[in-house]
């Protein structure tokens, strides 16, 4: 490793925050009346403080300017902030240096406490040693101080700052400091030459070499949402799945029964009201045959190059729904589903938990239930049963979700609960 310390700015270096910035400002500008210019001079707006890019782009002065910030946080701070990205790339460079002992630092222009809460949601905020933005009251913030202050003051040895507009590069020279212009963020090449950076990184893989660490190779990461029909499962697995895209994992999106060409024919089978004839073994067999194809054909390949898969169910499901509640028996369910499986067991299943009564009334005012949907109380309270039994047995897998409250609570206890399972494992 080159440098003992790395700071990084945060939008167009970290995450990719253009569509968040872009609206904001643009809401800002129609509030006040104010002419709006078009995507190409708004992206202007990314990287300097915003009270600047309002005086310079839209010729407003100081009080207007200030009037614009505030407007602009008034979006950015409900919506703008989510509609952001980790760069792909970013997450696994912060692993490693992090593991080579470097001390880690942001210093941005965006106020500290709109900063922080980014980094937390995507649960970077353990990569930094300091997070250095301005106070809300700051509108025209010096980078070179918020250097120094994201170094906490002290020399860190041998220091490089990352950034992606000539601010940036600029405040590293008057600290005295290497610099990379980044050119994947939103400052133009032409920019960024001519601020004379130490480095151009054209992409993120650059910046390992520039920095003097390997690419980390991870094991694949296996994630299953379970429940009673009805608990939220679908629309949870959706949050959970574009959280953690946006958040710079690569990962696989399936579901049970499915998530192959010859499951999904599979999974028409078993959940077509007209099949109502179909015996319990016989459902049972082909569940696990649709797995045994799912497996082999999407979670196994997946896996074995990295992924992190999501399935909205999987193997718990078989055991709690034909095991317990078409009562054929839990472990003999088990017993069918383990050539099926072949070992290919979830790294973390989330069993989100809610009375079974309440999930199937939730279920069936949103659509037509399907066939499994329709069993009687007994049939699904079984289920719910079933769920919490596995649940004790396996306490080191399944991790019980509350599922009641809202949507975005539900949310995030999932994410805090995916956060700390995977940071144990030693994941990114």
């Amino acid at each position: 490793m080159k440098y003992q310390a790395v700071v990084f700015d945060l939008d167009g270096t970290l995450t990719d925050s253009v569509h968040g910035v872009i609206r904001s400002t643009r809401y800002a500008l129609e509030k006040m009346n104010w002419p709006v210019p078009d995507d190409k001079m708004l992206r202007g707006f990314l990287g300097p403080p915003l009270a600047t890019s309002f005086m310079e782009y839209c010729g407003m002065s100081n009080a207007q300017a200030i009037e614009g910030t505030r407007l602009y946080r008034e979006r950015y701070n409900t919506i703008g902030w989510r509609e952001n990205a980790v760069f792909p790339g970013i997450r696994q460079l912060l692993w490693a240096l992090k593991r080579q002992g470097a001390y880690l630092s942001v210093a941005t222009g965006k106020p500290q406490n709109a900063s922080e809460r980014i980094l937390e949601y995507f649960g970077m905020t353990d990569y930094f040693n300091q997070i250095a933005g301005p106070t809300p009251d700051d509108f025209f913030a010096n980078k070179r101080d918020l250097i120094d202050r994201s170094l906490g003051g002290q020399n860190r040895g041998k220091t490089i700052m990352i950034g992606d507009r000539a601010s940036d590069i600029i405040a590293a020279h008057e600290h005295g400091i290497d610099s990379v212009a980044v050119l994947f963020g939103y400052g133009s090449r032409d920019e960024m030459t001519q601020s004379r950076p130490t480095y151009l990184a054209e992409n993120v893989i650059d910046l390992f070499d520039i920095l003097g660490v390997s690419y980390p190779e991870f094991p694949g990461y296996f994630i299953s949402l379970e429940g009673n029909d009805g608990c939220g499962k679908s629309t949870q697995t959706a949050l959970l799945v574009d959280w953690m895209k946006a958040g710079g994992y690569d990962l696989v999106r399936t579901r049970e029964p499915g998530g192959s060409e010859v499951a999904e024919k599979i999974r028409h089978l078993l959940l077509d009201r007209e099949n109502m004839g179909m015996q319990d073994m016989t459902e049972a067999l082909l569940y696990a045959a649709a797995r045994a194809q799912h497996v082999r054909d999407v979670i196994m390949p997946a896996l074995s190059n990295g992924k992190v898969v999501i399935s909205d169910r999987y193997v718990d499901s078989s055991i709690a729904y034909q095991g317990a509640g078409r009562q054929l028996g839990m472990d003999v369910v088990e017993q069918i589903n383990a050539p099926a499986i072949n070992g290919c067991l979830p790294n973390v299943t989330l069993l989100l938990r809610m009375g079974a009564q309440e999930a199937l009334h939730r279920r069936e005012s949103a659509s037509q239930v399907d066939r499994i949907e329709m069993m009687d109380n007994d049939f699904h309270k079984r289920v719910e049963q079933a769920f919490d039994q596995l649940a004790k047995q396996h306490p080191a897998r399944i991790a019980p979700i509350d599922a009641s409250g809202g949507i975005e609570d539900i949310a995030q206890r999932i994410r805090l609960t995916v956060h700390d399972k995977m940071r144990k494992a030693g994941m990114y």
